[in-house]
């Protein structure tokens, strides 16, 4: 067979696998495999065979052509890639669900004291530090992970200096309460460190002398049996290794280190079958394992290396327990002859040690421990800050508002200011969710009063006191005075993004008409300040004059033209149009760098409107006049109060006559 007939073929071949028909493919290679004589290429098309015959379900046909290929020569792990793959993807994880959702779930429901579990180390957490996303984790494990810092929940990544964790703190709320509720597990983490620090000396009977006690203590804890499995392994106890190794994969199923714990003492008990599949579960369950991914193409390469009737047989018996549709149900890989009971006492651990903790919980949680430095209230969607400390999100942000450190210690809090969007802290949350749903529900209905109230646009309505605004012309505004900050932010999360404009009063704080502007876009800054592009949309009589947390509200009523008609009606149209024009006049003689720098700031002249009175507020040409005109404030306050719109044009229009004559007179 000419070589571009053997390519083409190989080609199909290829082809065929892709498409996902193995058996084609399989049948391509054997033909092929018939016209070769050099060595190297057949033991390549040996192993693509064995490949296609794999992934087609003739597992032992498969094995029987991977020894072919190994008697030609050893195969090398490139040549097990193929078949690593086949069976790890036919463990299948809960009835064929997929293996990251498993580990996401196992992960967020972690044996009994899954809510008080690392999630990088699946320890109880010991020296817990918040990240900005809000979940917690143990400080060493964080100091361990490389920059950037990112989250093992939420891959949740922040590229800023607040990545490095030298900036982080234990979070000092989260740490007394669980040196309060569970002291005898924080002493058996301590133990559990106490030993790592003597296994890493090697003095390995008191390292399993330190693990023995932290067992006592924390019997159910699947770390502690995993790692004191290690030490057996050191101290050359292999069935001690085995029997923690499968204790700590029956505490958490879905843990992939225990299961490579258990594939070790297995290799060294020469149980190699059986070794075989707890790597293939670990690949399953965590596909970027390069561990026990080279572990598992060793002793499949070492299976298929010594050709030998005991070896085929045990090649046999290795595709026998891999070709028997394994599951991990519940996280416990089932094998034909493995206990069914297996499952179901793993289920029972975890519910009977969930109901444990929660029992515990609910005795001992006391909503004073719960409490915002403050406010004195029940935390109230709580955050906390790299240095630890933990506040409701509105009573932070006031504070930042003021000064950009923390209440409590004073560290600089710049950069996590300039994050600008704070995250719950989750672990907090959740416990007063479940365990203080009645102080909650206290909490959120004064909450929800306090919106209620702020979200009033007639009562207590925030007044900004600076400037003249006018219905439909645009005012952008620089916030930068603390209690304008609060009042800013508090009008976006209300949803009205409205407030008031007035000018100021000596007497009074502010003047008793304004216009309320309407928030069109907000852009924040990293120290807090914000440039505010507002709109008018209506006019108001301030009733009554108050103040708020430090800055000034009113109750309001709005005010509306009145209307007019008939021959009213007629003599206003034709007052209306001679102001109109008038004012073109006077806006055409001003120079053009003054046009130029109006219109930057407020666009251009509105149109004439055909119905001069179809607004309640009138003509959007007066006010957008108004405001480009070269009066002091208090000049152009008393348009506001007018409800004719024949007295406001009239008054443009004398305005306009004046300033007219004044031009002339030069």
């Amino acid at each position: 067979m000419g070589t571009d007939s053997t390519d083409c073929m190989l080609l199909l071949a290829a082809e065929a696998f892709q498409s996902k028909n193995f058996g084609l493919a399989a049948d391509i290679y054997e033909c092929q495999l018939l016209h070769l004589c050099d060595p190297s290429t057949q033991q390549h098309l040996l192993v693509k065979r064995a490949d296609a015959l794999a992934f087609g379900g003739k597992l032992t046909d498969a094995f029987e052509i991977y020894r072919k290929a190994a008697e030609i020569d050893r195969l090398r792990p490139v040549h097990l890639d193929n078949l690593i793959e086949y069976l790890s993807n036919s463990i299948k994880i809960q009835d064929g669900t997929d293996s990251q959702n498993n580990r996401q779930e196992t992960h967020s429901d972690c044996v009994g004291y899954d809510a008080f579990t690392c999630k990088i180390c699946y320890e109880f957490l010991y020296e817990p530090v918040t990240l900005p996303c809000g979940h917690c984790f143990c400080k060493k494990c964080l100091d361990r992970e490389k920059m950037p810092v990112c989250c093992k929940e939420c891959n949740d990544t922040r590229h800023t200096k607040l990545n490095d964790v030298d900036n982080y703190r234990v979070n000092v709320v989260l740490s007394n309460l669980l040196l309060k509720w569970y002291p005898s597990q924080l002493l058996a983490v301590n133990l559990r460190r106490e030993g790592n620090g003597l296994y890493s000396e090697k003095i390995m009977d008191a390292a399993l002398e330190k693990y023995n006690e932290a067992i006592q203590i924390a019997p159910r804890d699947h770390v502690l049996y995993s790692n004191r499995s290690q030490i057996h392994s050191s101290l050359r106890n292999y069935e001690d290794a085995l029997h923690d190794a499968e204790m700590a994969c029956k505490l958490m199923p879905l843990w992939s280190k225990g299961h490579i714990r258990k594939a070790q003492a297995l290799v060294c008990l020469g149980k190699c079958e059986e070794a075989l599949r707890e790597y293939l579960v670990v690949i399953t369950l965590d596909p970027e394992s390069k561990l026990a991914k080279r572990k598992a193409q060793k002793i499949l390469s070492d299976l298929l290396a010594p050709v030998t009737d005991q070896v085929h047989n045990r090649i046999l018996d290795c595709t026998s327990l891999l070709s028997s549709r394994n599951k991990i149900k519940g996280g416990i890989l089932n094998t034909p002859t493995s206990s069914c009971n297996t499952t179901t006492s793993s289920k029972s651990y975890k519910n009977e040690e969930a109901t444990s903790w929660s029992a515990v919980l609910s005795d001992l949680i006391d909503p004073a421990d719960l409490e915002c430095s403050l406010c004195m209230r029940l935390f109230y969607e709580p955050v906390t800050t790299p240095c630890g400390h933990t506040f409701c999100m509105k009573c932070l942000e006031r504070c930042l508002d003021h000064n950009p450190k923390c209440p409590l210690c004073k560290m600089e809090l710049e950069e996590y200011l300039a994050e600008s969007k704070y995250n719950k802290t989750v672990l907090m949350e959740n416990l007063i969710c479940k365990y203080l749903p009645n102080e909650l529900m206290d909490r959120q209905k004064v909450n929800a009063e306090e919106i209620a109230d702020l979200s009033n646009l007639n009562k207590n309505v925030p007044i900004f006191v600076c400037t003249m605004a006018f219905p439909t012309v645009p005012c952008p505004l620089h916030i930068f005075e603390p209690c304008y900050r609060l009042m800013i932010r508090r009008c976006m999360e209300m949803g009205t993004k409205q407030f008031g404009m007035c000018l100021s009063d000596n007497l009074k704080g502010f003047a008793d008409y304004g216009s309320l502007l309407e928030i069109r876009n907000v852009e924040f800054f990293a120290d807090g300040r914000s440039v505010v592009d507002t709109i008018g949309i209506r006019r108001f009589k301030v009733i009554e004059h108050h103040q708020r947390d430090g800055y000034n509200t009113a109750d309001i009523e709005y005010l509306e033209d009145v209307k007019v008609e008939v021959v009213a009606e007629k003599e206003l149209q034709s007052l209306h149009d001679a102001v109109y024009d008038q004012a073109l006049i006077w806006v055409n003689s001003l120079k053009e760098e003054q046009k130029e720098r109006i219109v930057e700031h407020f666009g251009r002249m509105p149109e004439k409107d055909s119905e001069p009175q179809a607004s309640a507020n009138g003509p959007s040409w007066c006010w957008w006049l108004l405001a480009v005109l070269p009066l002091e404030g208090r000049a152009q306050l008393p348009f506001l109060a007018l409800t004719s719109l024949k007295d406001r044009l009239s008054g443009i229009r004398r305005i306009l006559l004046f300033m007219s004559r004044n031009r002339s007179s030069r």
